[in-house]
Parts: structure tokens; C-alpha cells; sequence
């Protein structure tokens, strides 16, 4: 009897447990950072572009989700002081798992949440470097890749169109540590601060 009960129990979880598999698109606006050096300081970091990715998520308990996310934002990364700006064209590519911390209860339409997670984050430079270099003297915008970890830290609203079909809101700022390799300073030249991606999306999902 006790066997029986244990396995109505476990296939009870196992019926709840939700799968949802989506897609987003939206734009990615960056706090950037600065360059130091004794020939002055510089403004660095990423421009602010569109962004899409897609998300696999596993509704696990009732107030409780884990999310996979992949992100792709088509940001160049650049420098700009003294009037000038250079820049490199460029992308990068984030892989992250969350945890969403749900309001609301499943039954519920309309689903806000918050989600906090890690992961990494590929920086790929793909244009030719400037040249000539207009900051030589403090910092070089190179032809390079880089791999960061990564924060992410939001929230967002999900609304259950139908037994299959959901549509979400989301925004996430993505933290994540300067990337030396794309931006070399000069020998006694530092980068100061961390680089946010604040990224607002809309989404639709498919629950399975």
C-alpha cells in the first residue's frame, strides 16, 4: 500500500511539472564604464542595439520555475572622449539559468515574478579594427573575443492566453566584468566599473 501511495505521489509531480518553450525580442541599453589612463580618460563600452533570444522553462513547483536563457545583442563595442568616437562592429551572446520566484498560483492568467540567475556571456568583435587608433595613447579597440560571467537580475508578467500559448514581458539587467581582451589600455591604464545590459522583451511561449 505504502509502495502505491509513494508512486500516485510521485507521478502527481511529475504530471505538474510544466515545460514552456518561447521566443523574445527586444533592445539592449548599456551603463557602460570608463578607461584611465595619464593621457586622459575615456568613456568605453558596448552600443545599445536590438536583442532576440529564446528561453526553455520548467515550471517546477507551484511559485517556483527554472529558466534556461539564451540571449544574442547586436552591440559594437566603442570608445569616445574629446570629442571623437571609434568603434569596432561586434555582438555578444549570453547563456544563463534563472529561477523564477512566481506571485501567483498556476491557475492564474496573469503571472508576475521575479528571477535571479548566472551564467556567461561571449563577446565577438567581427568588423576590422579602427586605423588608424585615435586613442593609442590610453586605449586600442581590438579584433578579439572574450568570455565574461555574467548576473542576470528582473522580472517580468506572463499571460496565459490558452492552455498552450503564453505571452511574457520581461526586463533583465545583465551584469557582467569590462572586457579587457576587446578594449587593451595602455601599460599603467585601468578600467573602472561593471557592465549592465538593461533589456526590456516581449515574448510569446509555447507550454507543453
Amino acid at each position: 500500500m505504502n509502495r502505491k501511495l509513494a508512486l500516485l505521489f510521485c507521478a502527481s509531480i511529475c504530471f505538474a511539472q510544466n515545460y514552456e518553450m518561447g521566443a523574445a525580442a527586444g533592445y539592449g541599453f548599456y551603463r557602460n564604464t570608463r578607461v584611465i589612463a595619464l593621457a586622459g580618460t575615456l568613456t568605453a563600452g558596448i552600443r545599445d542595439r536590438f536583442a532576440a533570444g529564446a528561453t526553455l522553462t520548467e515550471d517546477m513547483y507551484e511559485h517556483l520555475s527554472g529558466e534556461l536563457r539564451y540571449l544574442y545583442q547586436d552591440g559594437d563595442p566603442f570608445v569616445s572622449g574629446f570629442g571623437r568616437k571609434a568603434n569596432i562592429e561586434g555582438q555578444s551572446h549570453s547563456v544563463t539559468y534563472e529561477l523564477l520566484f512566481q506571485v501567483k498560483d498556476r491557475e492564474q492568467r496573469l503571472r508576475p515574478y521575479v528571477a535571479a540567475g548566472g551564467g556567461i556571456k561571449y563577446f565577438r568583435a567581427t568588423g576590422p579594427e579602427p586605423a588608424p587608433q585615435p586613442f593609442a595613447d590610453i586605449v586600442t579597440l581590438t579584433n578579439s573575443n572574450e568570455l565574461r560571467w555574467l548576473l542576470s537580475v528582473g522580472g517580468g508578467l506572463k499571460y496565459r492566453v490558452n492552455r498552450r500559448v503564453i505571452l511574457r514581458a520581461d526586463f533583465r539587467d545583465y551584469i557582467n566584468p569590462f572586457p579587457h581582451k576587446l578594449f587593451v589600455a595602455v601599460p599603467g591604464g585601468t578600467s573602472r566599473g561593471l557592465l549592465h545590459q538593461f533589456t526590456p522583451m516581449l515574448g510569446v511561449g509555447y507550454s507543453f
